[in-house]
């Protein structure tokens, strides 16, 4: 009976929100816009840890769990000292500002909120005085963090160390299912201020020190104070704080779906000559591997009991049942591959050491991702620096998401993401990055740094990014265009892999060996080597 009541209880205020939404003006979803979406279930299926609050719950996704409760005293105490601020007012007045934007509030989130208008307001007014509250701790320009930390919110350090307090919610507040509307924080600021100018500015101020500290790579730099209206939430802020605008954003929509489409079409027509090439070459195999055994087994019982014949075949029967072994299991790597997440591929471009190997150089950059270029002249490869940390996989992938969640823009972050997946192969490529300065290794070894780029999920859907992939491909001709690259490819094509024809030309060399020493045995071999 108590969940009948409850499930009714939802339908009733489904029914209040759906008449609501009917009785505002036809523009108002277009005036505010889906910005707080939820996690893409291919990105999730893959460390959901890092895209679930562990922590602390802010705004209505996660406000439910049990496990989150035990912060909500904490939030209650920031509240508490946020009332204390307020001139002549109480918070109660601060909740029904809220409760008159609730229309406003809910356009921003994509899933349903099923809480009520006063719940909703009262929640947002909690989690905003919360998170205003621990922005200020970036709002001053001297002194420790840490220290900050300790000094304006203590209440927080009674249990857990200090430093992996401030990381559990540094990595909570910047979740994309973690984020609260930013006009709330200016609402709140502005009645503890004098005028909505000073408070953008405080709010400005709190964020550009908030991102600088938090910030794997260089932020984008603004001669001025920007509107901060202009943006949704925190981590919408952060995403264009470090990823420049390129020619691809100004492109339409359907040019954006039909570069798509094409890549797509250009995609499958290489996975089927693929197919095509791997069913050939299997067959070949399995062909020459018969006639071989077929050549080997016929003679077998004449030729078993010549010494010479019997000690040459012994290393040849052993390379063919390793062989034969390996070709008789391919679909176990088949199965096990099947049961991992389906992503795309990796970006085709060789790991640093390859391109070590082969003359191109790496140089760091001290620019944002707009900086990344590649000198065919001098084989320079520019990249810019980027800081990782225990913070940054989690920082990394939620930008992700949320750019796969915006809509048809190119998806420039994840285009870079999956650059650096693909040139960081192993430990060795990461120690190479960080001995030219392109990464600031804060982590145990730099084996964990190729451990988070290769565990890094890649892009959810197909996207052209004209500048990166243009970058992609200098470096892919230059590195393909040196001799010890053909070389090398001349023999991994014909002599490893060529492994059936080698062995049947020996198996061809020990058959006329067998052949003339059954001769020589039967008719003598003397007169034609000594002329008698």
């Amino acid at each position: 009976m108590p969940s009948n009541q409850n499930h009714a209880f939802d339908e009733f205020q489904w029914v209040i929100h759906i008449r609501q939404v009917l009785e505002e003006e036809f523009d108002s979803d277009d005036e505010y816009p889906i910005s707080i979406t939820t996690v893409p279930k291919l990105l999730l299926c893959s460390k959901p840890e890092n895209y679930i609050p562990q922590y602390i719950a802010i705004g209505p996704y996660h406000h439910h769990r049990e496990e989150l409760h035990d912060m909500e005293r904490y939030k209650l105490s920031a509240a508490k000292r946020t009332q204390n601020q307020l001139s002549n007012l109480k918070f109660q007045n601060l909740v029904d500002l809220i409760a008159k934007l609730e229309h406003r509030i809910r356009a921003h989130y994509y899933r349903y909120l099923k809480y009520s208008g006063e719940t909703l307001a009262w929640m947002m007014a909690i989690d905003a005085s919360f998170l205003l509250e621990f922005l200020q701790i970036y709002s001053v320009n001297e002194g420790n963090t840490l220290q900050r930390f300790s000094s304006i919110m203590p209440h927080l350090m009674d249990s857990i160390r200090r430093a992996s307090t401030h990381n559990m919610l540094l990595r909570d507040i910047i979740m994309l299912e973690n984020q609260i509307p930013l006009f709330l924080l200016q609402a709140i600021l502005e009645v503890q201020c004098s005028s909505s100018k000073i408070a953008n500015e405080i709010l400005y101020s709190m964020l550009v020190g908030f991102l600088k500290d938090l910030s794997p790579l260089k932020m984008i730099e603004s001669s001025s104070c920007i509107d901060i209206t202009e943006y949704s939430h925190l981590l919408e802020f952060f995403y264009y704080s470090i990823v420049p605008k390129t020619e691809e954003q100004i492109e339409t929509s359907e040019e954006t779906d039909h570069d798509e489409k094409s890549y797509e079409s250009v995609r499958r027509i290489k996975q089927l000559v693929g197919a095509t090439r791997d069913f050939i070459s299997r067959r070949t195999r399995a062909l020459v591997s018969a006639i071989i055994m077929f050549l080997m087994k016929l003679p077998w019982r004449i030729v078993s009991s010549l010494p010479i014949l019997s000690i040459l075949m012994q290393p040849v029967e052993h390379l063919l049942s390793f062989k034969m072994n390996q070709n008789s299991e391919p679909n176990n790597e088949y199965l096990n591959h099947s049961n991992t997440t389906p992503l795309l591929e990796e970006i085709v471009i060789p790991s640093v050491t390859e391109l070590r190997n082969a003359g191109i150089k790496f140089s760091p950059t001290n620019g944002d991702l707009s900086t990344i270029d590649f000198n065919i002249r001098t084989a320079i490869f520019h990249l810019p620096v980027i800081s990782l940390d225990d913070n940054s996989e989690v920082i990394l992938r939620n930008l992700v998401a949320y750019e796969a969640s915006v809509g048809s823009r190119p998806l420039v972050f994840s285009r870079y993401v999956e650059l650096m997946n693909g040139i960081i192969d192993t430990m060795e490529d990461a120690r190479l990055l960080r001995g030219g300065g392109i990464i600031l290794n804060h982590l145990k070894s730099d084996q964990e740094v190729a451990e988070l780029w290769n565990g890094m999920t890649r892009s959810i859907r197909l996207t052209r990014v004209r500048t990166l992939d243009k970058i992609i491909e200098d470096v892919n001709n230059y590195y393909c265009s040196r001799w010890r690259v053909k070389i090398r490819r001349f023999l991994k094509r014909y002599v490893v892999d060529s492994w059936e024809c080698l062995v049947f030309l020996a198996i061809i060399s020990f058959f006329l060996v067998m052949c003339m020493q059954v001769f020589c045995v039967t008719y003598g071999c003397a007169p034609w080597f000594h002329g008698k």
